[in-house]
């Protein structure tokens, strides 16, 4: 069983950035993918960014060109980043980490919350004009 375990978010003025961070640790093989969704109050999970086996990332063209995705992995942990720069009032939302149990290989895409087999808590993000 792999544990999630994200931080980072926080309340900021529009146009500024913040960096969340998602450590994931148990059974997990570092080439697993892993992606960053978003849910608003009374709405579905959406695909925010991911990063497949190959470090390849997609993401969701709300968000193209204002955040970053990355990821490290030093042996005991693998580590997911989500740089958000420019932010906006709409990207207010809590940001969840969730990872697949397989490697992935996708170009522009981000499969749906269904994929993923593990997930965290979510760190709430708020972007106020």
């Amino acid at each position: 069983q792999a544990h999630m375990d994200e931080s980072g978010g926080g309340s900021v003025q529009a146009g500024e950035s913040l960096r969340l961070s998602c450590t994931a640790s148990g059974i997990f093989a570092p080439t697993y993918c892993m992606a960053w969704f978003r849910q608003g109050p009374g709405k579905g999970r959406e695909g925010v960014a991911l990063i497949d086996s190959d470090g390849d990332p997609s993401y969701a063209d709300s968000v193209k060109g204002r955040f970053t995705v990355s990821k490290d992995d030093d042996g005991e942990k693998t580590t997911l980043y989500l740089q958000m720069d420019n932010l906006r009032p709409e990207d207010t939302s809590k940001y969840y980490c969730g990872a697949m149990d397989r490697d992935c290989y996708f170009r522009d895409e981000i499969p749906s919350a269904d994929e993923y087999a593990y997930w965290g808590q979510g760190t709430q993000v708020t972007v106020s004009s």
